[in-house]
């Protein structure tokens, strides 16, 4: 009459002292005996160890066996108060009995224990909870039986649950590990959230919970979506049921509470049957096999019909001719489902391992007042391959062959079974719940053409664009003489340019540029004679024939402010202007075709700096005009200006030497008188 809470399952389980975590009882005794699979060996770990040793384990103890029975042997024989054992107590065998005794005694909680086989290494107690840990992420083993109901559970999925509840407990209510058999968690550590929600779920309570510092949630194979209850992707012909209630209400209104109405958050009345009997069942097709991991439920959630399914059974099926009740592995028994306990509140259950069927049957079993519901199915695309096809012998011809074929039907239904189980246990982490597979496989395919095709497209487009521009480029081309295209196209070549070496201006020669309108407007032999003919004030720079280099110096001073540099201007692509220059008089038409330059030396002349270099004759506006006297030398370069002599005056191209002077033409400026000693033309 010792024994507590006790779950001895085929893997793992959970055993305590009675009234744990009470103080037990005198004078009681409790013997379980543990089996595991041969082979095998089997490790014992505490969760809690509270045991009077007042009398040195004498009266009270717990005492631990390799074997059952009589050739059983001692492991060993503990007592204590808070006794802390950490390590694990392992078997020799397959087999453990394990032995308490309370004595006469006044405090002291028992114990709780969790045992496995040992290829469970991280095996964890229904006690520990997150905090325990200090990993952000970690995989623990929880052993069969952890649904206790001295241990506490905060929260819900998708959430997650308060750091101060069970790992394991939790783990059942979130549907990832089973109460039954067991099984590994693979907990995530953040950070904690203001209000846990409560709910009922897998037979487990979860409690409202104020802020904590940490939460956990599980790592699951995604397997959860809903299945169309609710969407309306199941279609109202794909739901039936074994009755419908009907019935007139005050107005003589006919209310039919039909299966189509069984759809969970769909506003109005459930499906409710005529009959409430154990015989009534909700039907639903999926249309095809599915992965069905769970179900949630609710009442009538009319508050004037206080109906609801408190227990059902589950059935399932390929052919919606041959009924299989749902079971847990290792159990002789159909298993019953906790339902609702009122009308509003939505109830998870899992099934763990799952199914993998078509058709599947909702059975009441228990209800308040009439059976009525409303349903939605979790899981998932089911992409498993068929099981092969058996080659069978053909049917029996006689008596002496309905043994083989009793035989064979065995050996069908063992087959199927295994194959069944096979599928059930150990199916693929599947995430998708709406793709069929047919689909997920053109996506597959989808996703690698796409990107081919635009990059094709992308080409494509890129060769169109080119060819186009180059086609372009091509007619701006047509018309242009002495200058390639990249000196013309503007504002991306000028940044290149500023990467490549420059020239330095005394060498570098500036094309001249020329374009079609402006060729058709003037030839460069027609330059000197239309210049020579229009009648002009002021003489202009003349430029004739084609200016194959810019390097002459002309006869004009620059802007002030600028640095003379004769590469600058160019005549053919500004506009013309009239320029009138106030030192220049006009050229006669029948004149030279250049104005060639005067060089003066300025080193004599008082206002002058010592060492200045000679400087033209062109003076700038401002200053007295230069006297019309002076000795005639033949042209001076600029180069040889500072050594030539003191020549005032050039000599016209064309023109004689200085010998005569009588047919001499100098530029005098303009405004000027001219001295009496020089000859009138």
């Amino acid at each position: 009459d010792g024994c507590g809470h006790t779950v001895l399952g085929p893997e793992s389980g959970t055993l305590a002292s009675i009234n744990y975590p009470r103080t037990s009882p005198n004078s009681t005794v409790c013997e379980w005996e543990i089996r595991v699979k041969p082979g095998q060996r089997v490790q014992l770990k505490f969760g809690d160890f509270d045991i009077d040793d007042s009398d040195s384990c004498h009266s009270s103890y717990l005492r631990v066996h390799n074997g059952i029975g009589p050739n059983r042997t001692e492991i060993g024989k503990y007592c204590g108060f808070g006794f802390q054992m950490d390590g694990l107590i392992i078997s020799k065998s397959n087999e453990v009995t394990v032995q308490f005794m309370s004595g006469i005694h006044t405090s002291g909680r028992g114990f709780l224990a969790a045992y496995s086989t040992t290829d469970k290494s991280d095996l964890i107690t229904c006690l520990d909870n997150a905090s325990h840990f200090s990993e952000p992420e970690f995989n623990k083993y929880c052993p069969a039986g952890c649904v206790i109901p001295f241990a506490d559970v905060s929260g819900t999925i998708p959430h997650g649950y308060r750091d101060s509840s069970s790992l394991c407990m939790a783990g059942v209510h979130a549907g990832v590990v089973s109460n039954t058999l067991g099984g590994q968690i693979n907990v995530v550590i953040s950070k904690g959230i203001p209000y846990y929600e409560g709910s009922l779920a897998n037979n487990v309570t979860s409690e409202v919970g104020p802020l904590s510092t940490s939460l956990f949630t599980f790592k699951t194979s995604g397997c959860y979506g809903t299945l169309g209850m609710e969407s309306g992707v199941i279609p109202d012909s794909h739901i039936t049921s074994s009755s419908i209630l009907e019935w007139p209400n005050q107005t003589g209104q006919v209310n039919i509470w039909k299966p189509e109405n069984a759809r969970l958050k769909r506003i109005g009345p459930p499906w409710a049957a005529f009959i409430s009997d154990e015989h009534q069942w909700l039907q639903i097709d999926l249309n095809k096999e599915k992965k069905i991991t769970g179900i949630i439920t609710t009442g009538s959630t009319l508050a004037e019909h206080y109906y609801y399914v408190s227990a059902y059974r589950i059935l399932y099926s390929d052919d919606a001719q041959k009924w299989t009740v749902y079971r847990e592995p290792g159990m002789d028994k159909d298993k019953v489902f906790q339902g609702n306990t009122e009308l509003y509140q939505e109830v998870r259950n899992n099934f763990i391992p799952p199914i993998i069927a078509r058709f599947f049957r909702i059975n009441p079993v228990k209800w308040h007042q009439k059976i009525a519901m409303k349903v939605e199915l979790l899981g998932c695309q089911f992409s498993i391959g068929r099981a092969p096809k058996l080659t069978l012998p053909p049917p029996p011809q006689n008596k002496n062959d309905e043994k083989n074929a009793d035989f064979t039907d065995d050996l069908i239904h063992s087959v199927k079974t295994s194959l069944q189980t096979d599928k059930t246990t150990f199916t693929p982490e599947i995430k998708n719940t709406t793709v069929t597979p047919s689909v997920t496989k053109d996506v597959a395919l989808a996703a690698v053409l796409v990107p081919v095709l635009v990059m094709v497209f992308t080409t494509l487009i890129l060769i169109l664009v080119c060819a186009w521009h180059w086609r372009n480029r091509k007619k701006k081309t047509e018309g242009t003489y002495d200058l390639p295209y990249w000196d013309r196209a503007g504002g991306w070549w000028k940044g290149m340019k500023q990467f490549l070496p420059t020239k330095s201006a005394e060498h570098e020669e500036t094309p001249v540029r020329y374009s079609s309108s402006e060729i058709s407007h003037l030839r460069p032999r027609e330059v000197p004679t239309m210049l020579q003919t229009e009648s002009a004030e002021y003489a202009q720079p003349l430029v004739g024939g084609i200016v194959g280099t810019l390097h002459q110096r002309s006869t004009f001073k620059p802007e002030e402010g600028k640095e003379a540099n004769y590469a600058d201007l160019d005549p053919y692509n500004s506009p013309i202007q009239e320029v009138y220059h106030a030192y220049a008089e006009p050229l006669p038409v029948t004149g030279p075709e250049y104005a060639t330059p005067i060089i003066m030396d300025m080193s004599s002349h008082p206002s002058t700096p010592l060492g200045a270099p000679s400087i033209s004759t062109f003076k700038a506006a401002g200053n007295p005009a230069p006297p019309l006297v002076g000795t005639c030398n033949k042209l001076l370069s600029r180069t040889d200006s500072a050594s030539s002599a003191q020549a005032l005056y050039d000599i016209p191209k064309g023109q004689l030497g200085p010998g005569s002077a009588d047919q001499l033409m100098y530029q005098v400026p303009q405004s000027v008188p001219q001295p009496s000693g020089s000859k009138d033309e």
